[in-house]
C-alpha cells in the first residue's frame, strides 16, 4: 500500500466533479490530504469571497471520499505554513490552478520543504460542460436572470 502523502488545496467552493477527479487523481499517488483556503484568502488572492463559508467548504471535503485529511488553510499570508505541518510527499497541482510550478518549488525550498515534489494534473475533467465552480456560478446567475426577465414581462401594469 502507498503511504506518500498527497497534498491538494483549493476553495472548494462548490463542490463538482472536477473537485471528484482531482481527489480521485490525488488518491492514486498515495493518502489525500486537503488544504482548504480561509474565506480571507480565497478574496485576497481572487478579488471575490467565496459563496459557501469556510467551516462549510471544509465539512463538506472531510466527508469526501478518498479525504484522508482535510483542514483549514492559513489565516496570515504565510499560505505556506500548514504545508510545513502536513509535510507532504508530493503537491498536486490542478491542470488549472494558478501556480507556477517552479516557483512553489523554491518558495517550498525557502522553508525547508525542499524534499516536496511539486507536480501538476495534466488532465483536466471535461465529461459535463459545468465542470468549475466559476462556470456553475455563472450558470446559476444566468438562470436567474432569465428567470427574473420572465416574471418582469409576465406583470400586467395598470393603465393610468
Amino acid at each position: 500500500m502507498n503511504h506518500k502523502k498527497i497534498l491538494i488545496a483549493g476553495t472548494f467552493d462548490i463542490i463538482h466533479p472536477g473537485h471528484l477527479f482531482l481527489i480521485n487523481e490525488a488518491a492514486k499517488h498515495g493518502e489525500v490530504h486537503v488544504i482548504i483556503a480561509t474565506d480571507k484568502n480565497r478574496e485576497r488572492f481572487s478579488g471575490r469571497p467565496p459563496i459557501i463559508p469556510e467551516q462549510q467548504r471544509l465539512e463538506v471535503v472531510l466527508n469526501l471520499k478518498n479525504v484522508k485529511e482535510a483542514r483549514l488553510g492559513s489565516r496570515d499570508e504565510d499560505i505556506l505554513s500548514v504545508v510545513g505541518e502536513i509535510k507532504p510527499d508530493i503537491i498536486l497541482l490542478g491542470p488549472d490552478q494558478g501556480f507556477d510550478e517552479q516557483l512553489l518549488q523554491d518558495a517550498l525550498k525557502m522553508k525547508s520543504l525542499d524534499n516536496v515534489e511539486v507536480i501538476r494534473l495534466k488532465k483536466k475533467y471535461e465529461k459535463h460542460v459545468l465542470n468549475s465552480s466559476s462556470l456553475i456560478k455563472r450558470k446559476i446567475f444566468e438562470f436567474y436572470m432569465e428567470d427574473k426577465m420572465k416574471k418582469r414581462e409576465k406583470i400586467d401594469y395598470p393603465i393610468t
